[in-house]
């Protein structure tokens, strides 16, 4: 009879409605008014993407790229896309797949440099995965791993190694009502791993559902100046608003201490360098000069004893260039920022409170990368984390974020996920379909505005919507 371990979690929301302090006096006034200016058709600011647009809107090097940097662009590109192949193989360059993974390449999550999506029920996860843990923190104060799995469920394996298990989705429907009648649905997912290789998970096993979000504009986040982020911040909500943004503070591998996190789900990475890195050991079992060994745990002795494709599999010029390409991604100009009901949904969100949290603008500080330094950007974010309430905690901690506390996520692009990715699933696991599902589920701190939201009429949530959209 097959292993099996079920789970039922809530996701953390896509879009969250926060607040926040006041940005500082070298920072644009955050433009939280009723109307927008043309600079918001622009969120890249000088950098944005004019050229490739529809369903390759997310796969386009920054405008003002340097010529020197477009190489590292187009071989960083090449890496990212194609697949790699399990050691040896004639392929030297790209060979050392494995032994478990959740994925051959890079773009298999994030295809079209856009967002993954859940799987439907009795679906492999293809640009999805599980994140374990146990109780306690390891030396540097991130999760401890799962003793015979890890920290991470790789569902597929090369040949002569056992895949760790099989992971399953299933989905319960949950309904409400807005303010004025209209009902609605909500997707609630519970997960199943079955045919567990290695033996049980741990009695205390923590599980996060994830999956891949869109690539665009990590280097304008990159660029934000930690002196931005820490006047972001309001840990103990000194201005008494009920909101308390938090710096996630994360260990970084290269600096060898704890820095600001600002990228994946729960800022636990400091550096598209490094998340790039993380990446590729966790999810193609690729190691770097980051990550030199691979996560075989005692458990696991063929994965122990497979060759590897390298020492490290993939060298430092290559995690350059699939970083470089990270960093130029640019951000789609937005083709509506104007007109009644865009301009309407605006002026709703901002006094919903969302544009707290979902700081709409910021300037971009110094950056090795010249082309990302000094940019008005239009994000809609504040890389801070905040408390989402008990039915989005995934009991996860991840260094200081607890499991209710999640980074607001950048809302730029959003507008195009369907023209790139074929899809609207919004959310750490994708449950929501579609931006207005994604505000419902918001709770603890997002509270607030998802109470304005379901009280709203239907015209002013569909403003807010087409907004959002607009973004």
């Amino acid at each position: 009879m097959p292993a099996l371990v079920a789970l039922s979690l809530l996701s953390v929301s896509f879009l969250s409605g926060c607040g926040a302090t006041d940005g500082d006096s070298t920072e644009p006034a955050t433009s939280q008014d009723s109307t927008s200016d043309d600079a918001e058709r622009y969120p890249g600011g000088e950098t944005t993407n004019t050229l490739l647009l529809g369903p390759n809107a997310f796969d386009n090097y920054v405008s003002n790229i340097a010529s020197d940097h477009q190489s590292f662009f187009f071989a960083g590109n090449a890496f990212f896309k194609d697949a790699w192949v399990e050691a040896p193989a004639s392929t030297e360059g790209r060979d050392g797949l494995g032994p478990m993974f959740n994925s051959r390449s890079c773009s298999g999550c994030h295809f079209k440099d856009g967002p993954g999506a859940p799987p439907e029920e009795n679906e492999k996860f293809a640009s999805m995965l599980l994140r374990l843990s146990v109780d306690g923190k390891s030396e540097n104060g991130g999760p401890l791993p799962d003793p015979n799995y890890g920290g991470q469920l790789q569902p597929f394996s090369n040949p002569g190694v056992p895949a760790e298990g099989n992971p399953k989705v299933t989905y319960t429907e949950q309904k409400g009502k807005y303010g004025d009648g209209k009902s609605y649905t909500l997707l609630v997912p519970t997960y199943v791993i079955e045919d567990l290789a290695y033996g049980p998970l741990a009695d205390d096993i923590r599980i996060s559902p994830r999956v891949a979000p869109a690539t665009i504009g990590l280097g304008l986040l990159e660029a934000i100046s930690d002196e931005r982020l820490t006047k972001l911040a309001d840990p103990d909500d000194a201005d008494d608003d009920g909101i308390s943004g938090r710096i996630n503070h994360v260990w970084d591998v290269t600096k060898k201490k704890s820095v600001i996190g600002r990228f994946g789900w729960k800022a636990e990475q400091p550096s598209v360098r490094q998340q790039t890195a993380g990446a590729f050991l966790g999810d193609m079992g690729l190691t770097t000069s980051l990550f030199t060994s691979q996560d075989c745990t005692d458990a696991e002795g063929e994965c122990t004893a497979a060759i590897s494709g390298g020492d490290p599999e993939v060298d430092d010029d290559k995690l350059e260039r699939v970083e470089r390409y990270g960093q130029l991604l640019g951000v789609p100009v937005r083709d509506q920022w104007q007109g009644d009901q865009i301009e309407r949904g605006k002026k709703l969100f901002t006094k919903a409170g969302c544009a707290d949290c979902h700081v709409p603008d910021h300037t971009t500080g110094d950056h090795p990368l010249t082309e990302l330094s000094g940019q008005h950007i239009w994000p809609y974010t504040d890389l801070l984390l905040h408390d989402m309430g008990d039915e989005l905690s995934d009991n996860r901690p991840v260094f200081e974020a607890e499991g209710n506390e999640w980074r607001t996520p950048p809302l730029w692009g959003i507008g195009r996920y369907n023209d790139v990715a074929g899809h609207e699933r919004l959310l750490h696991d994708g449950r929501a379909r579609g931006v207005a599902e994604a505000i419902v589920w918001h709770g603890g701190e997002g509270k607030k505005s998802r109470d304005a939201f379901v009280a709203m009429s239907e015209k002013d949530r569909l403003a807010v919507v087409a907004f959002v959209e607009s973004l």
